[in-house]
């Protein structure tokens, strides 16, 4: 079982991973990104775009476009969940006053790979820690719960204003080039975390009954469960399988390590789904 003080040590283990992928990620956008004119997805590039239209830095305009957005998230989404992506908005915003915006390249091809790659991480990281990088993830994902749309159509809708006001404020070079960075930040947080909204976990455990009962204390929803027998021993056991967002990726994982270490659990990328999917907490 999980001491009170194992929990204290993974939840000062989220905030120094948080520190570190701010960082990384401020890195990305002073040094790459921001110097070339390039934008980063989501609520970093509306920042980067009122950043350059009025005499206020990206991070501050961060900061305040997240306010609400926190706000959302707290009632909509999940109070730990906001509050660490809030959190790693905060940081980011220091960082981004800290960190000296200054080129390490004129070529803005290798700005754009460079900086996607950069600010990805420091936004994928967080995903696997239970967190996110804020912004417009919340919106789109409060979106789809309203809806009967994937989060995945948000996303496009959002980014691909964000690249339209680029080219249309700036020059249609800078839009092609925030559309490289946004390909190239996309595979490389599918790579790190995933990208895929939702995700199949199928849990091979001798301890259903207790890992089912655990699983519905921290994530509401649905679960299959599928007779089986082990293929070397012959021991019984069961698949529980169940399908849910990328942020419960993080809870599902901590639940399965804390009650049955010794479950094989395969995570499958879902491209979509038909009937019944919870959408509500």
């Amino acid at each position: 079982m999980i001491t009170r003080n194992s929990t204290l040590f993974k939840e000062i283990q989220k905030v120094l991973i948080i520190v570190l992928s701010t960082f990384i990620m401020a890195i990305g956008l002073n040094m790459f990104l921001i110097p070339a004119n390039v934008f980063a997805n989501g609520a970093t590039g509306i920042a980067q775009i009122l950043a350059a239209l009025f005499p206020f830095s990206t991070g501050i305009f961060l900061f305040l476009i997240n306010i609400p957005i926190a706000v959302l998230g707290w009632y909509k989404v999940g109070k730990l969940f906001t509050f660490y992506s809030f959190l790693h908005v905060a940081l980011t915003t220091f960082f981004l006053e800290i960190v000296p915006v200054e080129a390490l390249s004129e070529d803005i091809l290798l700005n754009g790979v460079f900086g996607g790659v950069i600010t990805a991480v420091g936004a994928a990281v967080p995903l696997k820690w239970g967190a996110s990088a804020g912004g417009l993830d919340i919106v789109a994902l409060v979106l789809a719960r309203v809806s009967d749309r994937p989060v995945g159509t948000y996303f496009f809708i959002l980014n691909g204003i964000i690249v339209m006001t680029a080219g249309l404020l700036f020059d249609w070079e800078s839009a092609l080039y925030t559309l490289l960075a946004l390909y190239v930040s996309s595979r490389v947080i599918d790579t790190i975390h995933t990208r895929h909204v939702k995700v199949t976990a199928m849990i091979v455990t001798k301890q259903p009954d207790i890992l089912r009962e655990a699983i519905h204390k921290h994530i509401t929803r649905g679960i299959t469960r599928i007779p089986a027998k082990g293929g070397y021993d012959y021991s019984e056991k069961e698949v529980l399988m169940i399908v849910i967002t990328r942020y419960e990726l993080f809870a599902l994982k901590e639940v399965i390590e804390e009650v049955d270490p010794e479950a094989f659990t395969n995570i499958v990328n879902t491209a979509g789904i038909f009937g019944l999917f919870r959408k509500d907490d």
